[in-house]
């Protein structure tokens, strides 16, 4: 039997909120907190924060955790003067990551330098294994120099061991848009991409393509099965293939304040067809779960996670 990992942050204003947390799900429809609801790691280093978080299981086995270096709780009101336009410019260039065998002994935090000299923060990293190369994709979101960081693109860099990689070329941008949020897919050799458009349009897009790196079309169902709702308040589209072959999507609703954002299910029969059906009605969430990725994992995994002993990191 397959379960699910979710790891993610909680929308909270104290520095406890941007720090790593799992939850976990037996079929992918019903989803419960890990060691309480508390961080199950912490990040020490660079801005002491960690957000919008990616995890991945290697061909080898190992687990790898990366996350944007970015906490609003310290930082917002000191080094970036409430100004999200200077976290796009001098925001960190380093990714927080973790790694691990078993999915509970983690490393120390370590932190990667992805972004370059022209790059402003590197946020939200995704990563996507390339058959065809024997190397993992990361890409992720950044503004640049070039364009006086005044919208995003989504970036990459190849490595098989993720401690060296290759540098940031481009994956996909438009002229004069502003993509962040990047998510990808592989189904029967088709790679699909996700992606978070700020304007013309806004809202949740999704490409398909038959390389990795593209180039990317845009799959047309999927933007119809998306006709209603604000796409504007949605973001961070995470999704995964349940056992009886269908794919759910979820997308981080943070429309409204308190307790009625989180994310959102989403159903498809395929990737290819490409129109998702709101589904709400089958799911459930704990409240807080913001901007993660799911992970499908094994019976023995999913015990494991959830009878570890979590209070020996970092929790206070």
């Amino acid at each position: 039997m397959q379960a699910y990992l979710f790891v993610h942050f909680r929308e909270k204003t104290t520095p406890d909120g941007e720090q790593v947390y799992f939850g976990l799900s037996k079929d992918g429809f019903h989803w419960e907190s890990v060691n309480g609801g508390n961080p199950v790691l912490w990040a020490y280093h660079g801005d002491k924060g960690v957000r919008d978080f990616t995890v991945t299981r290697t061909q080898n086995g190992k687990f790898y955790i990366l996350a944007t270096d970015l906490s609003l709780s310290y930082g917002m009101r000191n080094q970036y003067h409430n100004s999200w336009e200077e976290i796009a410019r001098n925001g960190s260039k380093d990714l927080a990551l973790w790694e691990s065998e078993d999915l509970v002994n983690w490393s120390e935090q370590k932190m990667v330098r992805i972004g370059d000299e022209n790059m402003g923060c590197v946020w939200a990293p995704d990563v996507i294994y390339d058959k065809k190369k024997d190397e993992y994709v990361l890409h992720w979101s950044s503004s640049h120099k070039s364009n006086d960081y005044a919208g995003k693109a989504i970036y990459y860099s190849r490595t098989k061991d993720f401690t060296h990689f290759s540098k940031p070329e481009v994956l996909y941008k438009r002229e004069n848009g502003d993509i962040i949020d990047s998510a990808i897919y592989e189904e029967n050799g088709v790679y699909y991409l996700f992606v978070k458009s700020h304007h013309d349009p806004a809202g949740l897009q999704l490409f398909c393509s038959e390389q990795v790196t593209g180039e990317y079309k845009e799959v047309e169902a999927f933007a119809e099965s998306m006709k209603g709702m604000d796409g504007a308040k949605y973001e961070a589209p995470t999704a995964m293939k349940l056992a009886d072959g269908r794919w759910s999507l979820y997308l981080d609703y943070f429309g409204v304040p308190g307790a009625g954002q989180g994310y959102v299910p989403f159903l498809a029969d395929c990737l290819a067809d490409g129109r998702f059906v709101r589904s709400d009605a089958e799911f459930s969430f704990p409240y807080g779960f913001k901007h993660g990725t799911i992970l499908t994992i094994t019976e023995e995994e999913y015990d494991r996670i959830k009878s570890h002993d979590w209070s020996d990191k970092g929790w206070i």
